[in-house]
């Protein structure tokens, strides 16, 4: 896939993640295409107090939908797009899903998945080919993360606040 269409899916998953924002959520969005279309779309939710939980990340959210929405679908065409990098259970819930291109904005320092050692790990894993593609759209993300830290109460004292504040809104490339 070409970067254009990278970057386009990636400003439909801030799109997700902006709206996540506004109400409140984390910031994380989710986008997932097939063969030049988006098959489905998600945000975080349940990231505030009173009705936090840890399973609804945005990407577990929007993989539930197009399961029941596409169930035929070959999961092994899905790009998957996240404003933030996957944590490990979501990487591991869509590699063992079938998915194996992932893109996100910004890395997530404190629990990001991608780097999992695949190599390493047991025969089911050692033999996953993925393609995996960062910073796409890294400073509109990153501006949502620092709005979010400078305001809400979720993850607010973790390494990921505190390097996210601490960051430039300067392009890195």
């Amino acid at each position: 896939m070409i970067t254009g269409e990278h970057e386009q899916f990636m400003d439909l998953a801030l799109d997700e993640a902006r709206q996540a924002l506004a109400e409140g959520e984390f910031p994380v969005g989710c986008v997932m295409a097939a063969d030049g279309r988006v098959v489905a779309r998600g945000r975080r939710q349940n990231s505030q107090e009173g009705s936090r939980n840890e399973i609804d990340h945005a990407e577990i959210l929007t993989l539930r939908t197009l399961i029941a929405k596409r169930p035929d679908l070959d999961l092994a065409t899905v790009t998957v797009y996240c404003t933030l990098e996957p944590c490990l259970m979501c990487y591991s819930t869509m590699l063992l899903s079938g998915i194996r291109t992932f893109v996100w904005a910004y890395e997530d320092v404190m629990g990001g998945g991608a780097n999992l050692p695949l190599y390493m790990l047991n025969t089911l894993y050692a033999q996953m080919r993925v393609q995996l593609v960062d910073r796409v759209r890294r400073p509109e993300s990153l501006q949502l993360f620092q709005q979010f830290f400078n305001s809400g109460d979720y993850w607010q004292d973790s390494l990921l606040a505190r390097y996210t504040l601490a960051q430039s809104l300067e392009p890195t490339r």
